[in-house]
């Protein structure tokens, strides 16, 4: 367990400066394409992590975006709703016989349309309420959609491609 804890911590912090030093300068189709690849560290948590903990977690995560590269507020309130929706969905594409104690959220022990259909509909929430609190208005709303939905597939794409090169089928469990 403790091993578990290490590694996830490692991995939320490289995400955040990657995020930061990297994605972040990165403008492809003029800002119209923006993955925050940070929410990974967030969707990969163990299905057994109390939810108080991943509420905790996506608190300290947004909170430490918002302090590195946004206004006050902006990432926690969407890592904080990424975060309490993510048991959520969990639950409503649980198989019938639920999840091993062991298992984690990953391309390999739940299979690619499972990890596809999680992800994109966390991200799209994630992005969703991020980009509208960023401009605060719906006169460009067509243009924001757009921006939600190239910016969502762009993160769901990386994290896709994260999961193939982080994990094999020996450490899709840690």
């Amino acid at each position: 367990m403790p091993l578990t804890i290490l590694i996830n911590i490692v991995r939320i912090a490289f995400l955040i400066l990657l995020q930061c030093l990297v994605v972040n300068r990165m403008q492809p189709l003029d800002g119209l394409i923006l993955p925050w690849i940070y929410i990974f560290g967030i969707l990969m948590l163990p299905f057994e992590t109390p939810r108080v903990l991943v509420l905790f977690i996506g608190f300290a995560v947004g909170w430490i975006m918002d302090l590195m590269s946004g206004p006050p507020g902006l990432h926690t309130s969407a890592c904080l709703l990424l975060a309490y929706l993510q048991p959520l969905i969990q639950k409503l594409f649980s198989p019938r016989e639920g999840y091993e104690v062991t298992q984690r959220p990953t391309v390999q022990s739940m299979g690619l349309p499972w990890y596809i259909t999680y992800a994109a509909i966390l991200t799209f929430f994630h992005h969703t309420l991020l980009f509208f609190l960023e401009v605060l208005r719906f006169s460009d709303f067509f243009y924001q959609l757009l921006h939600i939905i190239m910016s969502t597939a762009a993160t769901v794409i990386l994290m896709t491609i994260g999961q193939y090169l982080i994990y094999t089928s020996k450490n899709s469990q840690q």
